[in-house]
């Protein structure tokens, strides 16, 4: 099985003039065109997908990704509204069709997904930290008991560990990341966690799996650029599960 991974696409609405937008757009339409000829099984865009939230911005999305052949699962970043979203993308069932998060699980796949909805509610909305509050790790935790024997890939949008200087104490309350910590290595079935928001190519062991980050498709917010990852170059990931090798991943940057 493979899985491709999107992240932090930041779009902006369709015709506004706005130059930045315009590359935004054109950088996610370069990687939609490149993942159908890669052809993976799925793929999963782990949050940031609009920069403000509006449903405009959202209908551009949906517009941008139409010719993706494959399944495709969203979960929320911070820039990201939820009922925008939902509403803006009303066909994906995966959905819950109401409640507080949108977090939720995949059954139908040679992989679980289980999908952590990490962004802030209430009046905190919009806060660029994480927030995993009991009935969120509660959830999670009886979701993974219910498939103890399952392969499972974790999704979130903010990575529950500090990066480098550029990320640190990335939830309002940094013990939730701890419990999160705790959580996932009481299920040894967590094969892998995928997040975005740091805007860079990172991956560390965590939680007795290991947690992979895929830089920004918004190429003027992408943190790390190299010689490798030339600047005018749109990168996603390639999460690939096998028999013999288990999950490899790695980064693919897109040619003009």
């Amino acid at each position: 099985m493979i899985i491709a991974q999107i992240s932090d696409t930041h779009i902006l609405a369709h015709s506004t003039g706005d130059p930045v937008g315009e590359q935004r757009a054109d950088y996610l339409r370069r990687c939609i065109a490149d993942i159908n000829r890669q052809r993976p099984n799925i793929v999963v865009h782990t949050g940031d997908i609009v920069q403000t939230g509006l449903p405009e911005e959202y209908a551009h999305v949906r517009e941008i990704v139409a010719p993706l052949t494959m399944p495709l699962f969203f979960i929320p970043g911070n820039r990201d509204r939820r009922d925008a979203l939902r509403d803006a993308f009303d066909d994906h069932t995966y959905f819950p069709a109401n409640g507080e998060f949108l977090h939720y699980t995949v059954e139908d796949l040679d992989v679980r997904l289980v999908a952590l909805d990490s962004i802030a509610v209430g009046k905190e909305a919009g806060d660029n930290k994480g927030t995993l509050c009991p009935r969120r790790l509660a959830w999670l935790n009886d979701v993974l008991c219910q498939a103890p024997d399952r392969l499972t890939i974790l999704l979130i949008h903010q990575p529950p560990f500090d990066v480098g200087d550029h990320y640190v104490d990335g939830y309002r309350q940094p013990q939730e990341a701890n419990d999160l910590a705790s959580l996932v290595r009481r299920h040894p079935q967590v094969v892998r966690l995928l997040c975005g928001h740091v805007h860079r190519s990172i991956q560390v062991p965590w939680a007795n799996t290991v947690a992979s980050i895929t830089p920004s498709i918004a190429i003027d917010v992408r943190k790390g650029t190299n010689g490798i990852l030339a600047e005018d170059t749109p990168v996603y990931s390639m999460h690939e599960m096998s028999a013999d090798t288990g999950l490899t991943s790695y980064s693919r940057p897109v040619a003009g």
